[in-house]
């Protein structure tokens, strides 16, 4: 589709006539980000969301392909949802399912050929076509768009509405880059999410004030490979990350910004220095490594070595001592020694982290290191064991290092417990503490008093805005 072809902007749909719209998102934030913008572009087309699938007219499950079994969570989900939608039917009404994210872009012919109920497939670069494609499927039994879209599917997507977004909360996830050119051999993301693309600042800047002026104080920039943004900047030329994120906190009402997925390779000193020169962003950063052997980042495609990551932590701590650092782990990669799982415990032992996310490793169609020789499941299982263990007593000690401490922490929601209300802190620990709603959207600085199993207790100190 060509811009020529965009569609007219949409009359209104009267509130007497409009539907209902389910989204069940799988996988990582950027589906999340995702599965919102589905939802503003079908709030024209007469559709509002509802968190409750027995409801819904329309059905999106938003799926995510990088964990193991993946494919069949979805068609076990399918099932369940044909039934539904044949009860539906059975009563004279109607529902209609559609299969979106990367499990439909790898899998969409598969799809229709396992589960008739479904209706649309459509591919992660192509939701901003739903409402053209659900049309489609009243003239045809099937739709499928998995194809990689020539124009850039942010050009056809307006900044979400103030309503919806205020009504998302204080936090908000903003896409800037998707696509990923590194190729590393376990991973499908460049099959299903295609080549780097950048978002332009002026777009990305346009949303951010869209949601500063809905009340979000803290916007966590997204990216199969965030850091390696190089998208074109408002004075014509090619913006780095760590200048986008310059001009984002200059948005009235931004107080935070965070990051999400970095790769090591895309470190640059600009950005390593921004976390000592931008006060709104966050004194934490998620920097996967995948490995502590050299042989198996050479295996997986990683383009690092283990001495690079080590300096790039260096550089990091030296510029912001007190930052937190998370990673991730695959563990019985194919060709895995006992020597090399032993540098990744020494690498996790000598980095010290907050938090990580470990998995054994399964092989995805497709990718190189599918077709290669497999690790037994015991060992994998041994290795993932002792991984999070130790991750685990990190995290702990994290945690400890808190206490005693006042942190500022911006408030979320309310908590589990009647008069307690919930947010992070710069660090990302999530903290609860006795407080008034009013709280909720702002600000405010807590003396940590405990710790719990996944979270820290404070007291409500003050709560006075930035």
């Amino acid at each position: 589709m060509t811009n020529s072809e965009r569609p007219a902007s949409s009359v209104p749909t009267p509130k007497s006539n409009r539907r209902k719209l389910f989204v069940k998102s799988y996988g990582c934030q950027m589906n999340v980000y995702d599965a919102g913008r589905m939802a503003d572009v079908l709030a024209p087309e007469g559709f509002d969301e509802t968190a409750v699938m027995e409801e819904a007219d329309l059905v999106i499950l938003n799926t995510c392909h990088i964990r193991e079994r993946a494919s069949e969570k979805i068609f076990s989900e399918l099932g369940k949802i044909r039934e539904l939608k044949d009860e539906k039917i059975a009563q004279g009404g109607a529902m209609t399912i559609a299969v979106a994210g990367c499990v439909a872009q790898a899998e969409g012919h598969e799809i229709f050929r396992r589960q008739k109920a479904v209706d649309l497939v459509v591919g992660p670069q192509n939701y901003h076509r739903l409402p053209q494609l659900l049309r489609a499927t009243q003239d045809q039994s099937h739709v499928l768009d998995t194809d990689f879209a020539v124009e850039d599917k942010f050009d056809f997507l307006t900044p979400p509405t103030k309503e919806k977004t205020r009504a998302r909360g204080a936090t908000a996830f903003l896409t800037i880059q998707e696509g990923c050119d590194k190729f590393c051999t376990f991973c499908v993301v460049p099959y299903t999410r295609g080549a780097e693309i950048s978002r332009p600042a002026a777009k990305i800047l346009a949303e951010a004030r869209v949601l500063a002026e809905a009340g979000v104080r803290e916007v966590t920039l997204l990216g199969q490979n965030v850091n390696a943004y190089h998208g074109e900047g408002l004075d014509g030329h090619i913006w780095p990350f760590e200048r986008l994120a310059q001009e984002i906190a200059r948005v009235p009402g931004i107080v935070r910004i965070r990051y999400s997925t970095s790769h090591p390779r895309d470190m640059s000193e600009g950005l390593i220095r921004a976390h000592r020169d931008i006060p709104a962003l966050m004194p934490y950063l998620h920097l996967p490594v995948q490995s502590g052997s050299d042989k198996i980042l050479t295996a997986m495609n990683r383009n690092h070595s283990r001495a690079e990551y080590f300096e790039i932590i260096d550089r990091l701590r030296a510029v912001r001592p007190d930052i937190a650092l998370s990673s991730d782990f695959i563990v019985g990669f194919p060709q895995e020694s006992d020597e090399d799982f032993a540098d990744t415990l020494d690498l996790i032992e000598k980095v010290k982290f907050s938090a990580a996310y470990s998995f054994k490793y399964s092989p995805r169609p497709g990718t190189p290191a599918a077709s290669l020789p497999q690790l037994p499941e015991s060992v994998k299982e041994q290795r993932l064991a002792a991984v999070q263990a130790l991750i685990e007593t990190q995290r702990q000690s994290f945690h400890a290092q808190a206490l005693g401490q006042v942190v500022e922490v911006l408030f979320e929601k309310p908590g589990r417990k009647a008069g307690q209300i919930g947010g992070k802190s710069p660090y990302l620990h999530g903290v609860h503490c006795d407080g008034p709603v009013e709280m909720i959207g702002k600000l405010g600085h807590v003396e940590i008093i405990a710790t719990g199993g996944t979270s820290l207790q404070g007291r409500l100190l003050t709560g006075e805005e930035p």
